[in-house]
């Protein structure tokens, strides 16, 4: 079956087979001039078997979706496709949830701000569970960030826990320390990024998982905290002015993700989200608008870190392989992850890259 390539975007990926074992992403280098990338293809389900037990989450490039569960309130509060539920998203390698709940006659729902988004917390967890007891995904890990979207913070954090404990698996399926762990620890688990209960109230201990002691609102330039050993940098700048802002939005996102080699243990975490109104709705800036490929309206965001990545894989190709392959690591968290098609394989492939026996906890090359 020969290649298909569609030239409607600056990138995509290629229709191949369906038993290829590659996958094939054609970029635009300009308007008669495209470069055509090959991976190998890997299952994004249960990507993380691949990756040996010693790697700190830190060091892996884990794709999120921002506000997981926002499926309702287009075009303001909508942040995924309904085609694209939690389990889907699961399967199709997203790793890092961003869970936004409030109290609603005494139960925890899913909110964005202050719109009702429907999913009670109970069947998130279900499905969470489903994902991570089935044989085929349950050497996966999940990151699971809970953020408070109404103002009761102590029953909030009790009702957190008490929801967690009825719960299929209970807390006995959650890690609770406020570290970075290895993925052998967390295979099976789901880790807690707490954004909720300034103290534990109601907790162990006060133990709640991971646990920013800050979280500036759109801090434009970034933030830093640290998680005893490790320094966390985020980057959650979402309020742009206008569309205008997309290309320093995707620079200030992106760069975080590039890895020094010679830095102290960091792990990046980088938003690539944005709204206000009116001219910065979360669709709008994710998928973009109009045929810019023909001078018509504007790239999104996921269009143009796809093609950034693709870019950087193409230098490395150029300028000698796998020794000097860049090191793109950290949590990267979209809205409309599937628009385009094969933003989170090329996100998955960056676990593969860059890789030395005996840096980042890796000890063999897969």
């Amino acid at each position: 079956m020969p290649l298909r390539v569609n030239t409607g975007r600056r990138w995509n990926s290629v229709k191949v087979p369906s038993d290829s074992e590659w996958i094939v992403y054609c970029n635009e280098l300009s308007r008669k001039h495209y470069c055509l990338l090959i991976f190998p293809r890997r299952d994004t389900s249960r990507f993380l078997s691949l990756v040996p037990d010693t790697v700190p989450l830190s060091s892996l490039m884990l794709p999120g979706t921002h506000d997981t569960m926002a499926f309702y309130g287009w075009p303001i509060s909508q942040c995924q496709s309904q085609s694209t539920p939690l389990e889907r998203q699961l399967h199709a390698g997203i790793r890092v949830l961003d869970i936004r709940l409030a109290i609603v006659d005494s139960r925890l729902i899913s909110y964005h701000g202050i719109y009702p988004e429907r999913a009670p917390f109970a069947e998130i967890l279900s499905t969470v569970h489903t994902f991570l007891t089935t044989p085929s995904t349950s050497c996966e890990t999940i990151v699971m960030s809970i953020k408070q979207e109404d103002s009761d913070t102590r029953r909030f954090s009790k009702l957190v826990r008490e929801e967690i404990i009825a719960s299929p698996g209970g807390l006995g399926m959650w890690y609770l320390e406020n570290r970075i762990p290895t993925l052998g620890e967390v295979r099976g688990k789901v880790v807690m990024f707490s954004r909720f209960g300034d103290n534990g109230y109601g907790w162990d201990n006060g133990a709640i998982g991971i646990h920013p002691p800050i979280w500036p609102d759109s801090d434009k330039l970034g933030f830093t905290w640290n998680c005893q050993d490790t320094m966390v940098q985020t980057q959650d700048w979402y309020a742009i002015p206008s569309f205008l802002y997309i290309p320093e939005k995707v620079a200030l996102s992106t760069n975080i993700l590039v890895a020094n080699r010679d830095s102290c243990p960091t792990l990046s975490i980088s938003f690539f989200s944005a709204s206000s109104i009116p001219l910065a709705f979360p669709p709008t800036i994710a998928r973009g608008l109009g045929w810019p490929q023909w001078g018509i309206g504007f790239e999104g965001v996921n269009t143009r870190v796809g093609k950034w990545i693709l870019a950087q894989f193409e230098k490395c190709e150029e300028n000698g392989g796998v020794d000097r392959d860049p090191r793109f690591r950290g949590w990267a968290l979209l809205d409309f992850y599937e628009d385009p098609l094969g933003m989170v394989p090329l996100f998955v492939e960056c676990n593969f890259r860059g890789r030395k026996s005996g840096e980042e906890g890796w000890v063999s090359i897969v």
